[in-house]
Order: structure tokens, then sequence, then C-alpha cells
């Protein structure tokens, strides 16, 4: 599983980051990192939830 951003559609809400930390994180410019593109079988669902609660739908995934 592979997880995107469209940073022109991304306001950096950074619910993501609240729900998976290991994956998701704000630079010091406000924008979206994801830190693990390539998401790891453990974080799977947590990636998941994170891009269906994105309030900008910024998040896709390549399963």
């Amino acid at each position: 599983m592979r997880v995107r951003v469209d940073p022109l559609v991304c306001e950096a809400n950074a619910v993501c980051v609240g729900l998976a930390p290991e994956v998701f994180d704000l630079n010091d410019d406000d924008e979206l990192q994801i830190v693990q593109p390539d998401v790891p079988p453990a974080e799977q669902d947590r990636v998941r939830h994170a891009v269906r609660s994105c309030p900008k739908a910024a998040l896709t995934l390549d399963e």
C-alpha cells in the first residue's frame, strides 16, 4: 500500500498526523510530509482511517 497527498488540495489540518503519526508529519512550513509513503502492514488500518478522515480529501491510497 502506498499513500500520496495532493499538495494543491491539502490544507495541513493535521487530522492524518493525529491518526497515523508514524506515517504523516507537518514540516516547519506547515506542509504535510509523508514520512513512510510505502505504508508498513502494521499501520495500514490507521492510514486507511486517516485517508477517509481527511477533511479536504487530499490523500489517496494505491493498494
